[in-house]
């Protein structure tokens, strides 16, 4: 399978149409909404600098974003891929193109979130070398969260 990637920002369509399927899917996996009303701000899509989105053809098949987060640091978002598309190694090249992209851009560190409960996602941060760390804010407040970061 040939994918090409595009560059973006949160404000792209292909990239909130993402958006609103991890939100769906992130209140899914912890009892509902009200789970995790206080962090929605924190992951608005328009808030997302940067986002990559990997395209079959016309059809967006997977995304990931990146957002300053400090001097230092940036912060990887929403790295989604269509669960047809899942096993062919997409995550992991779009990682590596957060990473290049973020390099590129002067950050030394990047940093994420997630859930214990996403064994998967775990899975794929600590095989690319990613360590935990403790909770950064506003997730140092998110009981289940998860925080990794990585050196460039």
């Amino acid at each position: 399978m040939m994918v090409d990637y595009k560059w973006t920002d949160g404000n792209n369509d292909d990239f909130r149409m993402f958006y609103q399927k991890t939100e769906e899917y992130y209140s899914r996996i912890v009892g509902g909404l009200e789970n995790r009303k206080t962090f929605v701000p924190y992951n608005a899509s328009e808030t997302i600098d940067r986002a990559l989105i990997a395209y079959d053809g016309r059809n967006a098949v997977a995304c990931a974003g990146l957002k300053h987060y400090s001097e230092a640091d940036a912060e990887i978002k929403r790295v989604w891929v269509e669960p047809e598309y899942r096993g062919q190694h997409l995550a992991q090249d779009m990682m590596k193109r957060l990473e290049d992209k973020a390099r590129k851009d002067g950050y030394k560190r990047l940093i994420l979130q997630t859930r214990e409960i996403m064994t998967d996602a775990v899975a794929l941060y600590e095989k690319m070398g990613y360590i935990r760390i403790d909770n950064y804010p506003p997730y140092d407040m998110l009981p289940g969260a998860v925080c990794y970061a990585r050196e460039l």
